[in-house]
């Protein structure tokens, strides 16, 4: 049986066999019986590689540890709110904070960057998902918009996330907004052209052009 520990761009955790591009954690999530009880546990939200230095949990979901959990790829970790871990993803990381820096100017330590991304991503009163109004037509690629469901920016498309991968396809509208999942500062840094250690997209999203509703 799947565990619950795969992240939609939602932030949301859910149970599917599908594993995902991209790991990482927002704490102990879980009890110990490997429930999860609770949406995130710290401001500390990571991304990291699949493999790294031949290190190996098994099982997943241990009592007391962090929470494993599998993103379908890197746009959707950043719309759940999660940036490059600064271990596994050194490079990544640098370069995240170099390009922090331009946006805000001031400390760019791993406290002061989970600080600013934990105000974007989560509304403090009811701990649940901070959604912010934007155009359409000023989203890069890798931008997620919520219209029923969560639908990524890509060129000319909106395209459909599942947990298997990228679906429907609709045009991308012109002179409207929408409500922006990705936290905004997550924005610039893909409009900068990121490319890193893990898939910014998963495949599915290239694959032929197909138009629905």
């Amino acid at each position: 049986m799947p565990l619950q520990n795969r992240v939609t761009p939602l932030g949301e955790l859910i149970a599917d066999p599908a594993r995902g591009l991209v790991y990482g954690n927002r704490g102990c999530l879980h009890d110990e019986h490997g429930r999860i009880r609770r949406r995130y546990n710290g401001k500390r939200w990571i991304a990291c590689r699949l493999e790294f230095r031949g290190w190996h949990r098994n099982p997943l979901l241990q009592p007391g540890r962090f929470t494993e959990l599998f993103f379908l790829d890197e746009a959707t970790a950043f719309a759940a709110g999660h940036r490059p871990c600064a271990l596994c993803r050194r490079e990544d990381y640098v370069r995240f904070g170099e390009i922090w820096r331009e946006l805000h100017p001031g400390r760019i330590d791993a406290d002061a960057i989970d600080e600013r991304l934990h105000d974007e991503r989560v509304n403090p009163e009811t701990r649940r998902q901070l959604h912010h109004r934007a155009s359409l037509d000023e989203l890069p690629d890798g931008a997620f918009v919520l219209q029923d469901v969560p639908w990524l920016v890509l060129g000319s498309e909106l395209i459909r996330w599942t947990p298997a991968g990228y679906a429907d396809r609709r045009r991308r509208p012109h002179g409207e907004e929408a409500p922006l999942i990705t936290p905004p500062s997550f924005v610039p840094i893909l409009r900068s052209g990121w490319q890193s250690a893990v898939p910014l997209l998963h495949p599915s999203a290239q694959s032929p052009h197909v138009f629905g509703s």
